[in-house]
């Protein structure tokens, strides 16, 4: 009901949403305040925020993940202490900022501060254009190869808002949608597309989120092999 709502007040646009639209700012808040609790990265992932947190509160999980391990001597307890997904980015800051791994990668004292994974503060910047549409359909007037993949559970850019992207694009399908194997399992759905000497492939990767990799590294490297080696998927 939410989304015919909004579908209907917001005309198709619920990025760039008018104040005064009342009906429609209503309409985007009650749909926030259902999607918030959930792990946009992986649907059916537990939401731990880490990746959203100040620097002070990363220091405070971080020192709490120390103090967790201790408690933990071996084994599955070790493991459910990082049931989180987002645990793993938490400690590669731990590992990349203890003195005999930044010794070990020759990390000359006083060069380097304190590394963080994803540095906010340095991404500042102004959006000036509003759509890079054009330019990617300038790109399939070349003789490139592109691929596309999406894990299905990922919410933060789902795999249906990529082939609406695609779709955009006005090309011709050369290669109807169909599952791709991984040892003779399912690992996802894929579909090509063409203009003259331009192919794009795209595929689902069944069971990944955001990073698809990180869930389903097995089957995207066979996936990507494949591609590169202009093996159909």
């Amino acid at each position: 009901m939410n989304f015919k709502s909004a579908k209907a007040s917001c005309n198709g646009d619920y990025v760039t949403v008018n104040a005064s639209n009342e009906g429609c700012v209503a309409d985007m808040e009650a749909i926030s305040k259902l999607i918030t609790p959930i792990y946009t990265m992986h649907v059916l992932e537990p939401n731990c925020g880490i990746t959203s947190q100040k620097p002070n509160e990363r220091k405070l999980q971080q020192r709490s993940l120390i103090e967790n391990t201790k408690h933990f001597p071996s084994g599955l307890g070790k493991k459910a202490a990082y049931h989180c997904h987002d645990y793993m980015y938490v400690l590669s800051e731990i590992w990349s900022n203890n003195e005999s791994v930044r010794e070990a990668l020759h990390v000359r004292e006083g060069t380097k501060g304190h590394w963080v994974r994803c540095n906010i503060s340095g991404l500042a910047y102004t959006k000036v254009v509003k759509s890079s549409v054009p330019y990617q359909r300038n790109l399939t007037q070349t003789g490139l190869r592109a691929l596309i993949y999406s894990g299905d559970h990922d919410m933060s850019i789902p795999h249906v808002g990529t082939q609406e992207w695609i779709n955009s694009l006005n090309l011709t399908v050369d290669d109807t949608w169909r599952a791709w194997y991984t040892d003779a399992q399912v690992s996802g759905y894929t579909q090509r597309f063409t203009n003259d000497d331009f192919s794009l492939t795209f595929a689902t990767v069944k069971g990944a989120g955001h990073v698809a990799i990180e869930f389903r590294p097995r089957e995207c490297y066979a996936m990507i092999k494949r591609w590169f080696a202009s093996f159909p998927l």
